[in-house]
C-alpha cells in the first residue's frame, strides 16, 4: 500500500508547486523570496523522486510479506512520505495564512514571521531526503538475500494456488443445486441443449472471495472429466503471462514437447492440434480479467470436436463471458447451510457431526459472525474442532475472535485478500481500505461515500469525467470485484446502497492499520487503544478520553463531535452534521479553507454564517431538513436554509441544497454554472423570472427540485429552459393552467430524465395528456409522481410513452375514480402507489382482488409486481398485488 500512500502525496506536491507561481506574483521580500525559491526547489526534487519510487513499491508490494528487506524499506518510505505530507501541509497552510492576512502592513508583519517557518521548513525537507538516500542504500545493501526469498516465496505460492482445487465431498454444502447444474450444462443437458450444438461452450462461476467458487469446480470437474477425451485444470494469476499459461495447459494436458525452448505460435499450434477431433474440458480458475479468453480462445478448435470451458472469477464482467445464460453466481450461505458446515468442521469427529444443546447458543453467534462466507465458517470450525467442546473454551474463543479473523485464523482468506489488494489501483485500493473504517454491518450509500472519497483525495478526474463520475466507477468497481456486496439498487438500477462483509472487512482493517492508513477507535475503556501512525480514526463508541490520552495529533479528519478545535483543522475536507441538533455555525468555520463538503442533512439549521462564502474549494452544500419530505408530498414542511451575500463566490460548487429563495440569492447563484444539484425552496411567484434565468445558465445541471412558498404560490415557469442532461426533476407548487402545455411541451428534449415529481401542480385530465401522450415521450423515465392533483379525475397513457416507467405514484388525488388508462402499456412497471385517490377506486380495487371472477381492472395491472392502496382517514394501508 505504500506506492497508494506515494501516489496520493505526489497530487499533493503538484498541488503545493502550482502556488509557486502565484506566491512569486506577490511583491515579496528579498530573503523571503530566496528561502522560498529553495523550498519550492526541494519540495519539487521530492516529488520527481517519488514519482520514480512509486512504479518500484507497486511491485514491491508483493513481495513484502515474504521478504523483510522490503517490508522494512517500504515501512520506512511510507513513513517519509508522511512527513512530506505534513511538511507540505503546513507549507500551504502558512501560505495561506500570508494571503488572508488583511492590510499592506498585517502581510510584511506575517512574513517576517514566517521566513523562520520557511528556512524550518527547508530543513526538513532535507533531512527527509537524507532519510530516504540512507534507506534506499540499505536496501540495496541487503538486497540479494531478498532476491532468493522472493523466488522461493512465488514457487510456494504458485505450489499454493495449484493445490486449491483438491476438495472433499463434505466440502459441498448449501451448492448442490448449482453442482447439479454445472454437472448438467458441461455433459450436455440445460444450456448445453439449447446452443444449437454448438462446438465450444464457456459456463462461468462468479462471487465474492472465499464463497467457494473453486470448491464447486473442483468437485464437479473431478465428477465429469471422464466423460472427457482431455481435461485440463489451470489456476490463472492476476499476473498471468500468455506463454506461461499455455505451457502451463500445455503440461495439464499432457502434450508431449519441450515447453522449455519452444516458441509460443508452435506452442499454440501443439495444443490446436491435440485437441482436434476431441471431446475437452478446460478450467481456468480465479481469472481476474476478460482479456484473457479474448488471447486463448483462438488457440481450441472449433469445428470437429466439442469444448467445454470453465472460468471462475471473483468479477462480474469476467462472468459476462458465458455462454447465453450459462453463468453462476455464488452468494454467502443460507443460515441453515452456515450450521451444517459449520458443524460439520466444529465436530468432524462426531459419528453425527451435531453441536450439543450446550453450545448451540455460542454457535449460531459463531455462524452470525461469519455471515455465510464458507471459508471462514470452514476454519473457525476447524479451530474449534482443536479445543474442548465446552462453554467456557468456546467463550474465550469468542471474545478474541475479532482478532483471530484478522490474523492466523484464516490463512486462505488472507492470501485471498491480499492478492485482490494487490490487484487494485492505488487510488481504487485508498477507497477499499477507506469502507474498511465504517462500523461492522454498516450500509454504505453511495452518494455518501463517494462525497468521502472525493473530500479525502482518492479521487481524480481522467478522461473528461467528473470527479463524481470517477468516484462512482469506483464503486462499481469494488462491486464488480466481489470486495463489496449490493444490498439495494434504486429505481434506475444505479447501485444506491452496499456493504463490506464482516470478514473481508476484519482483513482489510488489518491491512488499513499494518499501512498506517487508518484504525477504529470504538470507546471500549477496557481495550487498550494505541493510534500509532494511523493517518485516520473512525470513532464508533461515545468514551473520547482514552482517545484525548492516546495522543492523537497528528489525524487527516475527526468525525462525529464538533468542538471548537474543529476549526483548527486546517486539512479538515469534510464536516458532517447530519442527523444533528446543531442550529448554528460559527463565523469561525471560514477558517476552513479547504472544506470540500458541509453536511448538515436534516440538522437544525436556518442559516449559514457570512464566513461560509470564504470556502472557495467547497464542492457540496447540504442544508435541508425533514427527512423524506420530498417524497411524502409534505415539500412545503421544507424551510430552506438562508445563505448570506457573496454566495457567487463559491464558483466550484457542485450541489447546492436546499436554499430559501431570495432575490439576491436567486441573482447571485448564476454564476453557478458548475452545480449538478440545485434544490431551491420557498419560491414565490415574483421570484420565476429570476430562478429560471439562473436555472437556463446551470448547463450541467442533473438533479433540480423547485419548491414553492405554499400550495397557492403560481410558479411561473414559463420561460425555464431545463438542460438536456437533467435526470431527476422535482416541481412542488401550482403551475399556470394556460401556460401548463407549453412548460411540459418544452421538455420534450430531456430524453435522460429518469425521475419525474410534480405535486400540487394543478395538474388535470388535459394538462397530464400535454405531459405523456405521445408515443416514445421520455424514454428512460423510471419513476413518476404525481401527487396533490385535487382536480385529476383520469390519466391517459399512450401505448409507446414512458416504455421504462418502473415505479408510478398517484396521491392525493381524490377525484381520481379510475386506473390510469394505457397501464396495461408499462409493460416494465414493477410498483404502482395508489394513496389518496378515490375511495371509489380503492374500494373496487379491494373488492375486485377478493372476488374469483377476472375483472378488467385486475387483468390490467396484473402484469405489476407490487401495488398498494392506501386511504389516509380511515387508516387502510393494503397491497392489491
Amino acid at each position: 500500500m505504500a506506492e497508494a500512500v506515494i501516489g496520493q502525496l505526489v497530487v499533493t506536491l503538484g498541488a503545493a508547486l502550482a502556488k509557486e507561481a502565484v506566491t512569486f506574483s506577490w511583491d515579496l521580500l528579498w530573503k523571503e523570496a530566496s528561502v522560498l525559491r529553495g523550498l519550492f526547489g526541494k519540495i519539487r526534487a521530492s516529488k520527481v523522486e517519488l514519482e520514480s519510487m512509486q512504479a518500484y513499491l507497486q511491485e514491491a508490494e508483493r513481495f513484502k510479506d515474504t521478504d523483510k528487506t522490503t517490508a522494512i524499506f517500504v515501512g520506512e518510505i511510507r513513513a517519509l512520505a508522511f512527513q512530506i505530507e505534513d511538511a507540505v501541509d503546513e507549507f500551504t497552510y502558512k501560505l495561506e495564512e500570508v494571503k488572508h492576512a488583511g492590510g499592506f502592513a498585517a502581510k510584511i508583519k506575517k512574513r517576517l514571521k514566517h521566513i523562520k517557518t520557511w528556512r524550518r521548513l527547508s530543513a526538513k525537507f532535507q533531512e527527509i531526503e537524507g532519510k530516504l538516500q540512507n534507506a534506499k542504500r540499505r536496501k540495496k545493501d541487503y538486497a540479494v538475500i531478498a532476491g532468493i526469498d522472493r523466488s522461493a516465496s512465488a514457487a510456494r505460492s504458485m505450489d499454493r494456488g495449484q493445490a486449491l482445487h483438491f476438495t472433499r465431498k463434505e466440502d459441498l454444502v448449501g451448492i448442490e443445486e448449482n453442482r447439479d447444474v454445472l454437472i448438467r450444462w458441461l455433459t450436455g443437458g440445460g444450456v448445453g441443449d439449447v446452443l444449437e450444438q454448438r462446438s465450444s461452450k464457456v459456463t462461468t462461476v462468479w462471487g465474492m472471495p472465499g464463497v467457494g467458487k473453486t470448491t464447486l469446480v473442483a468437485h464437479v470437474y473431478s465428477t465429469v472429466k471422464l466423460d472427457f477425451d482431455a481435461a485440463a485444470w489451470v489456476t490463472v494469476s492476476e499476473s498471468y503471462r500468455l506463454d506461461d499459461l499455455l505451457k502451463k495447459i500445455a503440461a495439464e494436458l499432457g502434450i508431449a514437447v519441450d515447453v522449455a525452448n519452444i516458441e509460443m505460435r508452435v506452442l499454440a499450434e501443439s495444443i490446436h492440434n491435440y485437441l482436434q477431433g476431441k471431446k475437452y474440458i478446460l478450467v481456468l480458475d480465479d481469472v481476474w480479467t476478460a482479456r484473457v479468453w479474448s488471447e486463448i480462445r483462438n488457440v481450441f478448435p472449433t469445428s470437429g470436436c466439442t469444448g467445454q470451458f470453465v472460468i471462475t472469477s471473483r468479477k462480474h464482467e469476467v462472468s459476462l463471458l458465458a455462454t447465453r445464460e450459462a453463468a453462476i453466481h455464488l452468494e454467502p450461505l443460507q443460515e441453515h447451510h452456515s450450521w451444517v458446515l459449520f458443524c460439520k468442521g466444529a465436530f468432524w469427529n462426531d459419528d453425527h457431526k451435531e453441536c450439543p444443546l450446550e453450545l448451540q447458543t455460542l454457535a449460531r453467534k459463531f455462524i452470525a459472525k461469519c455471515q455465510g462466507l464458507p471459508i471462514a465458517l470452514a476454519c473457525i470450525g476447524r479451530l474449534l474442532s482443536c479445543k474442548p467442546p465446552i462453554s467456557a473454551e468456546w467463550e474465550n474463543v469468542y471474545s478474541g475472535l475479532d482478532s483471530r479473523l484478522a490474523n492466523d485464523v484464516i490463512p486462505d482468506a488472507h492470501m485471498i485478500l491480499k492478492v485482490s489488494l494487490e490487484d487494485l489501483p492505488y487510488g481504487l485500493r485508498n477507497c477499499f481500505l477507506h469502507c474498511a473504517l465504517f462500523p461492522e454491518d454498516y450500509v454504505l450509500r453511495r452518494k455518501a461515500v463517494m462525497r468521502q472519497w472525493i473530500s479525502a483525495g482518492f479521487i481524480r478526474e481522467k478522461e473528461n469525467r467528473t470527479l463524481e463520475e470517477v468516484a462512482e466507477g469506483y464503486l462499481d468497481e469494488l462491486v464488480n470485484r466481489s470486495l463489496l456486496q449490493v444490498v439495494e439498487r434504486n429505481y434506475a438500477g444505479r447501485l444506491k446502497h452496499c456493504r463490506m462483509h464482516d470478514v473481508i472487512r476484519l482483513l482489510a482493517l488489518k491491512k488499513a492499520k499494518e499501512e498506517c492508513f487508518g484504525d477504529v477507535y470504538n470507546g471500549s475503556a477496557t481495550v487498550a487503544f494505541s493510534v500509532g501512525g494511523a493517518r485516520r480514526i473512525s470513532v464508533q463508541g461515545g468514551n473520547l478520553e482514552q482517545l484525548r490520552r492516546s495522543g492523537a495529533t497528528h489525524l487527516r479528519s475527526r468525525i462525529k463531535m464538533l468542538p471548537r478545535e474543529v476549526f483548527d483543522l486546517f486539512n479538515l475536507r469534510y464536516l458532517g452534521l447530519r442527523d444533528t441538533n446543531i442550529e448554528s455555525l460559527p463565523e469561525a468555520v471560514g477558517r476552513l479553507q479547504n472544506l470540500e463538503v458541509l453536511d448538515a442533512s436534516h440538522a437544525k439549521l436556518t442559516y449559514l454564517p457570512n464566513s461560509v462564502v470564504k470556502l472557495q474549494k467547497l464542492r457540496y452544500l447540504y442544508a435541508y431538513g425533514v427527512p423524506g419530505a420530498l417524497d411524502a408530498l409534505e415539500i412545503f414542511m421544507v424551510r430552506g436554509v438562508k445563505v448570506p451575500n457573496g454566495i457567487q463566490h463559491l464558483a466550484g460548487l457542485h450541489a447546492l441544497d436546499c436554499v430559501k429563495a431570495t432575490p439576491d440569492f436567486l441573482r447571485e447563484v448564476t454564476a453557478l454554472t458548475e452545480l449538478r444539484k440545485f434544490t431551491v425552496c420557498n419560491v414565490r411567484s415574483e421570484h420565476s423570472a429570476d430562478l429560471s434565468n439562473a436555472v437556463t445558465k446551470m448547463s450541467h445541471l442533473v438533479h433540480l427540485v423547485i419548491a414553492a412558498e405554499a400550495e397557492s404560490e403560481v410558479l411561473q415557469l414559463e420561460g425555464l429552459y431545463l438542460p438536456p442532461t437533467l435526470s431527476w426533476l422535482g416541481l412542488a407548487g401550482q403551475l399556470d393552467k394556460t401556460s401548463t402545455p407549453q412548460i411540459f411541451s418544452s421538455w420534450s428534449h430531456l430524453s435522460g430524465l429518469t425521475r419525474l415529481q410534480l405535486a400540487f401542480s394543478n395538474i388535470d385530465e388535459g394538462t397530464f395528456s400535454c405531459l405523456c401522450l405521445l408515443r416514445g415521450s421520455f424514454p428512460k423515465l423510471r419513476f413518476l409522481l404525481v401527487g396533490g392533483a385535487k382536480q385529476l379525475n383520469r390519466i391517459g397513457i399512450e401505448e409507446g410513452a414512458m416504455q421504462n416507467l418502473v415505479e408510478l405514484w398517484l396521491g392525493l388525488c381524490p377525484e381520481l375514480e379510475f386506473l390510469p388508462d394505457g397501464i396495461e402499456h408499462l409493460t416494465a412497471l414493477e410498483k404502482l402507489l395508489l394513496h389518496d385517490t378515490s375511495e371509489e377506486l380503492v374500494e373496487k380495487l379491494r373488492r375486485q382482488r377478493d372476488s374469483d371472477e377476472c375483472s378488467g381492472d385486475v387483468m390490467k395491472i396484473s402484469h405489476i409486481r407490487y401495488v398498494t392502496v392506501a386511504l389516509t382517514q380511515k387508516g387502510l394501508l393494503e397491497r392489491i398485488r
